[in-house]
């Protein structure tokens, strides 16, 4: 699963990576939580690449619960197109969820030990993500999202058994892409590749989700 990331590199590196507006006003952050407002990419009515920021955890269309958002900050990969809480998404509201690394857990005799993962070369990327618009009973609107998982690699596999989607930057645009085929979409579901990966184990500080600062992802 993921259940916590990081969100770090300055906004002109973020604009970069992502095809985006370079006055973008995007604040460092070392432990995003469930529930809190990240920032994701996502295509315009003109199809054009835009930043919005989106609450972390699902609430279906359909839902009479947001509380349900708690239970839905990931969709399997394996069964997202068939589920009934993200289906519907994932045919029509596809999201780059923006990061810099994440966190896992692994359990060890007495403890659950975190650790932290980036790509070698430390840049900005996007988790393959779904969004929905959800409205209150007395009219507030609000936009969610969720973060799809896969397999673990090679890297992940020790620490655990599942990792969030990567995409690789020249699949962006068919993520996004409304007219995408679901086999091609599919097509994209897979882990990313241990090579480009790294990881090191990291102090309990990032256990608690107030806690955003540098030294959450400082190595032991």
């Amino acid at each position: 699963m993921c259940g916590r990331y990081t969100l770090s590199q300055s906004a002109e590196a973020i604009a970069t990576a992502f095809g985006l507006d370079t006055s973008l006003a995007i604040e460092p952050r070392y432990n995003i939580a469930p529930t809190q407002l990240v920032p994701v990419v996502l295509y315009s009515a003109k199809k054009q690449r835009q930043l919005q920021m989106m609450r972390w955890g699902l609430i279906p269309s359909w839902a009479k619960d947001p509380n349900i958002a708690s239970r839905l900050i990931n969709a399997r990969s394996e069964t997202v197109s068939e589920k009934p809480s993200f289906r519907a998404a994932f045919r029509h509201r596809r999201c780059l969820v923006i990061a810099d690394g994440f966190y896992e857990w692994q359990r060890q005799e007495r403890k659950k030990q975190p650790y932290y993962f980036q790509l070698q070369n430390k840049q900005p990327f996007g988790f393959a993500g779904l969004w929905e618009h959800w409205q209150t009973s007395d009219g507030e609107e609000i936009n969610t999202c969720t973060i799809l998982t896969t397999e673990a690699n090679e890297l992940m596999r020790p620490i655990h058994d599942r990792m969030p989607v990567i995409l690789n930057s020249q699949d962006y645009g068919l993520w996004l892409n409304p007219a995408a085929q679901v086999t091609e979409l599919q097509g994209l579901l897979r882990p990313y590749s241990s090579q480009a990966m790294n990881s090191y184990p990291v102090s309990t500080l990032v256990n608690k989700p107030t806690n955003n600062s540098p030294e959450c992802i400082n190595s032991l």
